[in-house]
């Protein structure tokens, strides 16, 4: 089949997922500067957007009061988007959001997304802690989005409830998921949609397939908007990211196992620390990761953009030498890179 139509990276923008990781030997107050400098440094390589995700109850990630740190990235850039990647909404009632994000989007005009996710972000105990009541499960996800859609429109002034600032600002909202839930409503509420396939690949294709399927023109978005987020590492030599990436798949070993701990340097080799079952599950979970020189990379990279032809690549870049991170991003944005003529 012929690709001659298919898009090329240099098509499409490339935009970063930070789970703000905390590494060995370091704090939270540590990560917070590094966060900021990856910001910088990928604002001016042409990056389109920066997220944070809202994680808790997590060792190794500082990324628990998501929209605080969004108003310390965007405050200490001047043009990238800046977002959450995202709000987990069942943790927060729907108008607690819409004002923190309108208040973001009053200092920060035009630069502020706000992506929602239905799942916890964490165990069920500590969602307990967070949520007082969690027997929802997530049902309430669509009602919780339409009535946050509703606090921050321009039609709800004469509502007995406002969101003070929020309310009438332009602020995009994004669904986000890792299965077919999120897809379909995405495409309903004519949203733009971004899929976690950098930790949960299995359900990308179908999830796609049904978003762009149902997707109806709303007043936010005339064609379906899909984003897929993958793992990158890049390095100068295949060798070199080889060596990095074993901090990303210990830290998935981690997740298998059920043991939180700080971002673990790299290692010379994955053999004695993992099973034949407990690789397998992490090279299951890790199947969108792409590691090596720029070469390998664009390769792999090119090949996933035409199985997806998806509208934008975020990508996460887990790794504990934060020069070597920089290093990975400034390779990266090389490979995305418009032609000049």
């Amino acid at each position: 089949m012929s690709n001659s139509n298919q898009k090329k990276l240099s098509d499409i923008p490339v935009s970063v997922l930070d789970l703000v990781h905390i590494v060995t030997g370091k704090t939270a107050a540590d990560s917070y500067p590094n966060s900021l400098e990856l910001a910088r440094h990928v604002e001016e390589l042409g990056y389109k957007r920066f997220w944070m995700a809202e994680h808790h109850n997590m060792q190794g990630i500082a990324s628990s009061a998501t929209s605080v740190l969004i108003g310390y990235i965007a405050g200490g850039t001047s043009k990238i988007r800046v977002g959450s990647g995202g709000i987990m909404l069942p943790n927060h009632a729907p108008l607690v959001v819409a004002e923190q994000f309108g208040t973001l989007a009053s200092l920060y005009p035009g630069r502020i997304d706000l992506g929602l996710g239905r799942a916890p972000g964490t165990d069920q105990r500590t969602a307990m802690a967070l949520r007082r009541n969690i027997g929802s499960a997530g049902e309430d996800f669509p009602t919780n989005v339409e009535e946050l859609r509703t606090y921050l429109s321009s039609d709800n002034q004469r509502s007995p409830v406002r969101a003070v600032p929020g309310e009438g600002l332009d602020i995009p909202i994004w669904l986000l998921g890792s299965s077919t839930f999120g897809a379909q409503l995405a495409g309903i509420l004519g949203l733009p949609y971004a899929f976690a396939s950098h930790f949960a690949p299995a359900s990308l294709h179908v999830a796609l397939k049904v978003y762009r399927d149902s997707f109806q023109p709303s007043e936010q978005l005339q064609e379906p908007y899909a984003v897929a987020c993958v793992n990158v590492i890049a390095a100068d030599t295949d060798a070199e990211a080889l060596h990095q990436s074993t901090t990303l798949y210990q830290a998935f070993l981690n997740v298998i196992k059920g043991t939180g701990a700080p971002l673990q340097p790299p290692v010379e080799s994955m053999g004695n620390l993992w099973d034949a079952s407990e690789r397998y599950a992490v090279n299951q979970m890790l199947r969108y990761s792409f590691v090596g020189s720029p070469a390998t990379v664009k390769e792999d990279m090119q090949a996933f953009l035409d199985e997806t032809q998806v509208d934008e690549i975020m990508v996460a870049s887990t790794m504990h030498d934060h020069q070597a991170r920089l290093r990975s991003y400034e390779i990266l944005a090389d490979l995305f890179k418009k032609t000049e003529y």
